[in-house]
């Protein structure tokens, strides 16, 4: 496969730059930071994670590499409206054209478009995630060999991956499968450990992470608190009636979403419902009244976290949660979407402690059984190949289930893809049942993972300091009290001194001399908030630990 060398690179640099091919294309007078800096990294022959703010131009990236790199590009892209979004803004003679490959697109479409990509008709195709189990897909794009892969939404390997979307642990596999073409992966928002985890789980080359500005400081951040639930929905509705519209409040199920809209219609809103229960008309309906656009306007949009994923409303002005969220992740991607335009915006967290239990429902549940990956370990045991249709006649296991699966026994080095979707043995030839407790034991460790997360949502909803300093800290971006939230608008963030010493990273792993391995959570003065592997939540003393040296990171330092 032809990929871009850095010579070849060089030389392009120097007889043009990537300001006149953006102006060309997407009308771009200048690039905004992060931008430029991962075309020079993708022409240095680096893969590149992008981590860039929502509304900060990140599928121009693709668009002007894809014009200089010679070759098809793909898109993995995981809801259907954002691709066809994307797709109809590449619909021009200039950016090459662009394609749909999805569950909505006939048979005779699909064989169109892979016949223009393979002869350089097309420069896009853009495929959900799901596609990537068709051999078809495959094997068609294996045909047209790309020279650019690009996943949209990156951050979705790590929320969604592991759960009711494991069709992005397979991306990997392909980007292999297809000689690797270069690999640029772009989201809003990832911690430093899920910019870990897509690297890996996309199998880079050569690694390059670009992470922009982070903060968005025109959002002022609050949490309102509530002692029953009758009590937290009265001060949402009265929040979301009194705030400057349009506005958007999530919430975590589709039966709350409901109710709230409802009552929100009958204090006489316009507002509209969105989950993923609802039917693609009815959605789009909801999307379109909310956008503005086919004669109805909704001022309030509230939905699950099925919605706003590439939606580009500048003009948002809150973002009201109705419910925590499973991670800071979700959280900062979600009210990201508030005050895309620069002007004040708001964005406030309902809360309750007793909120953290249907979350933490969700972490715990969709638990895999040993019989079944016992089952899938006696099916491979032995076998040269077996593809993924006679796995799952042989099992009686959905494509999900055993999606989750066969990613899990190959992370251990358990099993290995020939192909994408053709599974072998590999390892030490371990029987099923001795699979099934490896796997089972890592799925607990994931479940850790996931309440981790969680806690540290827990901790953001109860915080008596600076959220934007906790959150951009979580991302790995320190950050002093910022005046534009609620703590700090109350005095609580005052008694902190400017010099006080904090030595571990919010969110980085520790070692504490009696306590053994945890993850920080957070600081309150000169006490640090850890959660600990085996004994749960503690606050340390950080002034007292480190003078006794009973602090440290894993590795030693």
């Amino acid at each position: 496969m032809t990929r871009t060398t850095p010579s070849a690179a060089e030389r392009f640099r120097k007889r043009r730059s990537f300001l006149p091919i953006a102006r060309r294309l997407l009308g771009i007078e200048d690039f905004r930071p992060g931008q430029e800096a991962a075309l020079d990294a993708l022409f240095d022959g680096h893969d590149v994670l992008a981590v860039l703010p929502t509304g900060w131009g990140k599928s121009a990236i693709y668009q002007i590499a894809a014009s200089v790199i010679p070759g098809p590009t793909v898109v993995i892209s995981p809801l259907i409206a954002l691709q066809k979004d994307q797709a109809d803004r590449l619909q021009h003679d200039a950016a090459g054209g662009a394609a749909i490959i999805n569950s909505g697109v006939g048979a005779l479409r699909q064989q169109e478009a892979f016949d223009d990509l393979e002869q350089r008709d097309l420069e896009f195709i853009f495929l959900a995630p799901e596609q990537l189990h068709r051999e078809e897909v495959i094997e068609r794009l294996l045909d047209a060999r790309p020279s650019l892969l690009v996943v949209d939404e990156a951050h979705c390997i790590s929320e969604w991956g592991h759960d009711f979307r494991p069709d992005y642990l397979r991306i990997g596999a392909v980007i292999d499968a297809l000689g690797h073409p270069a690999v640029l992966a772009l989201t809003a928002t990832a911690s430093v450990s899920v910019r870990e985890e897509i690297v890996e789980r996309l199998q880079m080359r050569r690694p390059k992470v670009i992470v922009g500005e982070l903060d968005r400081p025109n959002i002022w951040l609050g949490v309102v608190t509530a002692d029953s639930a009758r009590e937290k929905r009265r001060k949402l509705l009265d929040a979301v009636v009194a705030a400057e519209k349009p506005g958007i409040v999530y919430a975590a199920s589709r039966r709350q979403a409901e109710e709230i809209s409802a009552e929100l219609d009958d204090r006489g809103l316009r507002v509209r419902c969105y989950h993923g229960g609802m039917s693609r008309r009815d959605r789009e309906a909801a999307q379109a009244a909310f956008m503005g656009e086919g004669g109805t306007t909704a001022d309030v949009m509230v939905a699950t976290s099925a919605f706003g994923m590439g939606i580009d409303k500048p003009d948002v002005r809150f973002v009201f949660h109705n419910d925590v969220t499973g991670s800071l992740d979700a959280y900062y991607q979600e009210l990201g979407r508030a005050g895309r335009d620069g002007a004040p915006a708001r964005a406030v967290l309902f809360y309750r402690p007793e909120d953290l239990g249907l979350q933490k429902f969700f972490a715990a549940g969709g638990r895999l059984r040993q019989g079944d990956i016992a089952k899938v370990g006696e099916a491979i045991a032995g076998a040269e190949a077996v593809g993924e249709q006679a796995l799952r006649e042989q099992t009686g296991l959905s494509r999900a289930r055993l999606a989750r699966i066969t990613a899990g026994l190959e992370d251990h080095g358990l099993l290995e893809q020939r192909e994408p979707g053709v599974f072998r043995a590999a390892g030490d030839g371990r029987d099923g049942p001795e699979l099934a407790d490896t796997l089972l034991e890592r799925e607990e460790g994931h479940r850790r993972y996931l309440l981790e997360r969680l806690e540290r949502m827990r901790v953001y909803a109860e915080l008596r300091d600076c959220r934007r300093q906790y959150l951009l800290e979580y991302f790995g971006e320190p950050a002093p009290a910022c005046g534009r939230c609620d703590n700090c608008d109350n005095g609580l963030t005052g008694n902190r001194g400017a010099t006080e010493e904090r030595p571990f990273r919010v969110g980085s792993r520790i070692e504490h001399g009696k306590l053994g391995k945890g993850v920080v959570l957070g600081y309150e003065g000169h006490h640090m908030t850890v959660l600990f592997d085996e004994d749960g939540e503690k606050v340390i003393d950080v002034t007292f630990a480190l003078e006794h040296g009973m602090l440290r990171s894993p590795n030693g330092n």
